[in-house]
């Protein structure tokens, strides 16, 4: 199954009582924009507003850290998803929110779930059709079951730095990488993990909005050697490490492992290693 579906295709298949469409739409911090007032205005008509902000561990220092199962199917248990569901996730600005979400769900162990290519400013290109009415809710029945393969932590990762079966990227921009750039988030230092390799996550879309062709992708990872390597992704916050995820899914069929805290939590404890 592919990891994403064209604006024709989700407009074809609209009226599919198994679908369950998600706005997924996520704005960093510093850039001041609510997700949740924008779907009120405008959305896919009807899709329902997945907010990464509250489906979340609310009790860690951390932002959007992957919740318990017991609250994610708390937050989630309105939306319709049964066994025969098919969840299409999109944003309004980029591929990230939706990439988080889609990697949420596998990590839950719900597999049948796909990202559309171009998101809300495509179909909105296309004039496909739009409203600002509450979607109907209906009660989920999927029983959801974690997929520990989707996750990883700071312990796993330090054990593993100089394990030559392990590689971990970094979805960050080249600066922050290379610490050329300083951290938007307070007391976080700069730099990177030791021993990641640096792919941002912007260069495998186009605008950040459409996922590079799968030859496109395979060419990025090209100089890495990814047989029989366990793969962890990082990246800010646990969010753009999700759309490397999507992209290697995609077009080498590789699940890798998603780094939660990633430089938000690594970036702030001293007693982890870091590189320039």
């Amino acid at each position: 199954m592919s990891e994403f579906v064209s604006t024709k295709w989700l407009f074809d298949n609209l009226n599919d009582n198994n679908l369950v469409i998600f706005d997924c739409s996520w704005f960093l911090p510093y850039e001041k924009r609510n997700p949740g007032k924008n779907y009120k205005e405008i959305h896919i008509e009807g899709s329902h507003f997945f907010n990464i902000n509250k489906v979340c561990d609310r009790k860690s220092k951390f932002p959007h850290m992957i919740p318990d199962i017991k609250y994610f199917k708390n937050k989630i248990k309105n939306f319709n998803i049964q066994k025969k569901s098919k969840i299409i996730t999109y944003g309004s600005n980029d591929i990230m929110g939706p990439s988080r979400v889609w990697w949420m769900f596998k990590y839950f162990g719900f597999n049948n779930i796909c990202v559309l290519n171009g998101g809300l400013n495509k179909w909105i290109k296309e004039k496909k059709p739009i409203t600002n009415k509450q979607s109907i809710k209906k009660i989920s029945t999927y029983d959801f079951i974690i997929n520990e393969e989707w996750l990883t932590n700071k312990d796993i990762i330090l054990q593993k730095l100089k394990d030559k079966k392990v590689l971990i990227f970094d979805a960050r921009n080249e600066n922050r990488f290379k610490g050329i750039e300083k951290e938007k988030r307070k007391g976080l230092r700069v730099g990177h993990i030791p021993y990641s390799k640096n792919i941002f996550w912007k260069n495998l879309t186009n605008k950040g909005e459409i996922i590079l062709s799968k030859n496109l992708i395979k060419e990025k990872f090209k100089k890495y050697n990814l047989k029989n390597k366990h793969i962890i992704l990082s990246c800010g916050s646990g969010i753009s490490a999700c759309v490397l995820a999507l992209s290697l899914m995609h077009a080498l069929d590789i699940k890798a492992s998603v780094y939660d805290g990633s430089w938000a939590e690594w970036g702030s404890n001293k007693s982890l290693p870091i590189r320039k």
